[in-house]
């Protein structure tokens, strides 16, 4: 028997329901309907989704409760409640609902393209017994809505549940739908009652992921779906008539209906995937027919994402079966390529290699690994390096963004990624931000932080040189002067030392070096952070005060800390910070580099860095090498190889001869452009494995075609270090090779044989060697499983770093003493700033998203952002044409005149590969502590080419959209209308 007090805490956590005269214990705060649900009693509920809650609007969960008709998902469980959910009258207001909702909605499921087995309004009358409509369908006097790229949305088969609002106004929080429910006929609208191609939609596509219908639909599906449905309208049309004709009552039609979506399941497959832009880690099943994509369908199981995706992840894989693709390995013969078979390819690859080691030695030759490959395939591309080669010259992409805010983080709390997950950050009480334009480049991790802002009160802090969505949105925007975050964030610091804010407990426990950082900041006073950051004393005051009070404190940080030339050292600022304030180790706190690939964590947690073996174990450290040269059966190189900015000054020095790059557009995405092609036509030997002749393999000697994600199995790893499993959708396209047959086939032609027939080899390979990865295997990752490193033996993950203490021998953090100097500026004659970043719906420079007409249409090209200040200084308007000279290069482009920028602070998109390249102007500075190229530090003047044009931003961009943010569905609204009556009021008992 329990004891007295273990009752009451029984009573305390659960509170007892009874259900049909049967007492169930339900969770303090549990929502009625859930409750309902996990008993196994049936309610019909059509509105109600796990991933939103209740909305209310349907009222088909009508139940009883102490003698009172509900709606069941509007009700949370009390103590001695008594429910009824099988009385006739309740039966009755259920179907009273239910027809309500086939009035305004047509079943002719057969010929639906939705049929296929998850309909809820099918579903829901199929299990309900539903065989006839007490009211005929009434079809709405509106248009379809098609104007849209990848979506439509249908009036007369919208049953007005709102789930489209909610999810766009409470999920993804981007307020672009409502439901005017004033108008005669209610339907859905986009911001103030446009068509959807001229709103403010971003196209998510998480409006038809919720829909319980066909009314919000991807437009891939139709025609393609069903056995029936590829027919023109009018003839669809009669075939509706005929399907209701035939199949009289719903049970035939049902059935009917149901044998048609089982056969569908012949020929659609659904894969399950992890998205391959940026580093969220969405993961989702994606429906293929044939080759073709028809959709992306999201799980609430999704670990990163839950129901979210951005207009890359849901609609974004047009590249895929790209005309561009390459299908045959292409080999230079004096000025032209020229297609060969992929023995030839290889064996010249092989031929070449050697020849370059034997003649050269192994360091002339350097390979950087791709951030869109598989975490089995970085660790091949290093193995590559190091077994069959014998060079640690070996990196990957990270050089360019996101090795700063790791070095940053391995200086104070050893490990180099996310402190927790993004769980952690939609809970913290206050976020900051910082340099990053969260909205756009890593738009579904950004809906958290906005929806825990609308919806729970978050404070939101923004550092920002622009004025973007998520500026706009802060509680409070600071904008900084271009690269000294450092010196305001060691100044917030010292403040709140000076005031005695810091957590003195969490100092003396878990940190060291206290006493040599504190003297470190004597310079850091409040009044030459003001001078130097442009951020008044009382502001700054503030900000230290809300990050000393806040119970819980997360920093997102991307490429506005990263690509600077203290970069390295800003990062560490951040972490000092969190330090100082105790906010590491416990749920919502921690620091959050926001890395910007779907593998760019994991390419370097595999090994693909110079002076890395994988998981982080320093190629220096005679131990660890030892172990590979156990593993691998050779003498590995010593010491630190060269990272890509070293390789390309190699290059142009002669101490580097042969590259291998794979999955990387380094001539585009690497600074100073014009250096680094230069660079490339030095090389004896230039090997480029890829989807496309990107402007890399331009000048290759041998391109190998690969295949992209969906065509392959593996393993990505996000920014919050979780490790998912991605499978084959698609078997490659014909003449491409998945990237680690490619490199295991060279390998092999190098008289190296690896023998692995499946990637799960290559990670239990690695696996066996990294400690990160001790547990790591593909039966753990199966299906929507992940496991977040460092992983024990057991499969014991860790999702939130630092609860018992930090990665060094004494488990204690390291404060990081800093200083500055303030290294970059405009002057009179390079007197404008080009700052540079992402755009929502392309990604990088735009090899992949280029290829989707839907993205292109709604955004053509890059453009350059000018502020009005300077427009009018500059005698130009919307649609000029400008050059852009810095020191290094020009790039041209079209201007649009906004207010996202301000003063002499231009913004340019670096989504492009053409004339608007950023990397045109870039130069050779480098971060001081990691060669990461200083990107955002740019001095440039303006030459007007054309004063006023069209402009860059077409007309049905979201730009130019106008959001209507409210509160979830205002479910109110309807319940005042004169001719909505409650169905439980409408029966007799």
């Amino acid at each position: 028997m329990p004891k007295k007090e273990e009752l009451n805490l029984i009573e305390r956590e659960h509170t007892v329901v009874t259900i049909n005269g049967t007492e169930y214990l339900g969770e303090s705060g549990q929502n009625l309907l859930e409750l309902i649900n996990s008993t196994g009693e049936s309610v019909p509920a059509i509105c109600y989704n796990e991933s939103l809650g209740p909305i209310q609007t349907c009222d088909t969960c009508i139940v009883q409760v102490n003698g009172e008709l509900i709606r069941a998902c509007g009700q949370t469980i009390e103590a001695g409640m008594s429910v009824q959910t099988q009385l006739p009258h309740v039966h009755k207001s259920q179907k009273e609902a239910l027809d309500r909702i086939l009035e305004k909605h047509e079943l002719y499921c057969t010929v639906c393209d939705y049929n296929n087995g998850s309909c809820e309004i099918h579903n829901t009358m199929a299990e309900f017994g539903l065989e006839h409509q007490s009211r005929p369908f009434k079809p709405t006097s509106y248009d379809r809505d098609d104007s849209g790229s990848f979506y439509r949305y249908d009036p007369d088969q919208c049953i007005l549940c709102g789930r489209c609002v909610e999810v766009c106004q409470d999920v993804q929080v981007n307020e672009t739908l409502t439901i005017d429910w004033e108008r005669q006929e209610p339907r859905v609208i986009w911001d103030n009652d446009v068509p959807m191609d001229q709103s403010s939609c971003v196209n998510c596509g998480q409006c038809s992921t919720v829909c319980p219908c066909n009314a919000m639909m991807e437009t891939g599906m139709e025609g393609e779906a069903g056995f029936l449905t590829n027919q023109k309208p009018g003839i669809l049309k009669s075939m509706i008539e005929l399907t209701k004709k035939v199949e009289t009552g719903y049970g035939p039609l049902f059935a009917v209906s149901d044998t048609e979506a089982e056969m569908r399941e012949s020929r659609i497959n659904k894969t399950k995937t992890v998205c391959t832009y940026c580093g969220v880690g969405c993961s989702f099943d994606v429906w293929t027919k044939d080759r073709k994509v028809l959709k992306v369908e999201p799980h609430p199981e999704s670990p990163a994402n839950g129901i979210s995706t951005c207009v890359k992840g849901k609609f974004g894989w047009d590249y895929v079966n790209s005309e561009e693709r390459l299908q045959k390995p292409l080999l230079r013969r004096d000025d032209h390529f020229e297609e060969v078979e992929w023995e030839e390819a290889l064996s010249y690859v092989a031929k070449r290699m050697n020849e370059v080691k034997a003649e050269k030695g192994a360091d002339h030759l350097g390979f950087i690994s791709s951030s869109k490959a598989t975490n089995e395939e970085s660790y091949l591309m290093q193995k590559l390096a190091r077994q069959v080669i014998g060079t640690n010259n070996i990196d990957n992409c990270s050089r360019y963004c996101q090795t700063p805010a790791t070095k940053g983080l391995f200086r104070t709390v050893g490990h180099g990624g996310d402190s927790g997950s993004i769980d952690d950050i939609a809970s913290a009480e206050l976020v900051i931000t910082i340099g990053s334009n969260t909205a756009e480049s890593h738009p579904v991790l950004a809906s958290r932080i906005k929806r825990s802002q609308k919806l729970f009160g978050q404070q939101l802090y923004v550092f920002d040189l622009r004025k973007h969505e998520m500026a706009k949105r802060a509680n409070a925007f600071f904008q900084p002067k271009s690269g000294t975050d450092l010196v305001w964030l060691s100044a917030v610091t010292k403040y709140i030392l000076d005031q005695g804010w810091e957590d003195q407990a969490f100092l003396s426990d878990w940190v060291n070096g206290f006493g040599e950082y504190r003297e470190s900041l004597e310079p850091f006073t409040m009044d030459y952070a003001a001078k130097m950051t442009g951020i008044e004393v009382e502001e700054l005051k503030k900000i230290a005060e809300e990050v000393a009070t806040s119970e819980s404190v997360a920093v997102c940080w991307a490429m506005g800390v990263t690509q600077h030339m203290r970069g390295s050292d800003t990062s560490t600022a951040i972490s000092n910070l969190l330090l100082i304030t105790g906010n590491y180790g416990k749920p919502g706190t921690g620091a959050y580099p926001l890395r910007g690939h779907n593998n760019v964590q994991g390419c370097s947690d595999f090994g693909s860095m110079p002076n890395f073996y994988p998981g982080y174990e320093k190629t220096t450290d005679e131990k660890v090498r030892k172990k590979y040269e156990k593993a691998w059966g050779v003498d590995l190189p010593q010491g630190t190889g060269k990272d890509n900015h070293q390789m390309i000054e190699a290059i142009h020095d002669g101490e580097l001869s042969a590259m291998y790059v794979l999955g990387e557009d380094t001539g585009i995405v690497d600074a100073n452009i014009n250096y680094v092609t230069d660079a490339f036509e030095k090389l004896d030997l230039f090997i480029v494995q890829d989807l496309f002749l990107t402007k890399t393999a331009e000048y290759a000697d041998v391109v190998l075609p690969a295949s992209p994600s969906l065509e392959k199995d593996g393993t990505f790893t996000n920014t919050e270090r979780r490790i998912q499993r991605l499978y084959k959708a698609l078997d490659p396209l014909e003449g491409t090779k998945p990237d680690w047959v490619i490199l295991q086939e060279v390998a092999k032609f190098m008289d190296f044989e690896w023998g692995y027939t499946h990637p799960s080899e290559i990670m239990s390979e690695a696996a066996g060697l990294a400690t990160m990865f001790a547990g790591v295997s593909y039966e753990r990752l199966e299906g929507y499983k992940s496991l977040q490193w460092p992983v024990q033996e057991d499969g014991t993950d860790e999702p939130l770093l630092f609860t018992e203490g930090f990665p060094f021998e004494d488990k204690k953090a390291r404060l990081f003493p800093l200083d500055f100097e303030l290294q970059y500026d405009t002057d009179e004659e390079y007197d404008l700033h080009v700052n540079n970043g992402r755009l929502l719906e392309h990604f990088h420079e735009g090899n992949m998203t280029y290829k989707s007409e839907g993205i292109t249409r709604k955004t053509p090209n890059a453009f350059i952002e000018v502020s009005e200040e300077l427009a009018r200084d500059r005698g130009i308007k919307e649609g000029a044409e400008v050059k852009l000279i810095s020191r290094a290069g020009e790039a041209t482009g079209v201007v649009t005149v906004t207010d996202r920028v301000k003063g002499k602070e231009i913004f340019l998109p670096l989504n492009d590969n053409g004339k608007s390249a950023v990397n045109f102007l870039t130069d050779n500075r480098v971060d001081k502590d990691t060669n990461t190229p200083a990107y955002k530090e740019i001095a440039v003047k303006m030459k007007v080419l054309k004063k006023k044009g069209k402009s860059p931003i077409p007309p049905n961009n979201h730009r130019r959209g106008n959001p209507v943010p409210q509160i979830s569905v205002k479910v109110q609204d309807k319940w005042k209308r004169e001719d909505y009556q409650f169905p439980g009021s409408q029966v007799k008992r």
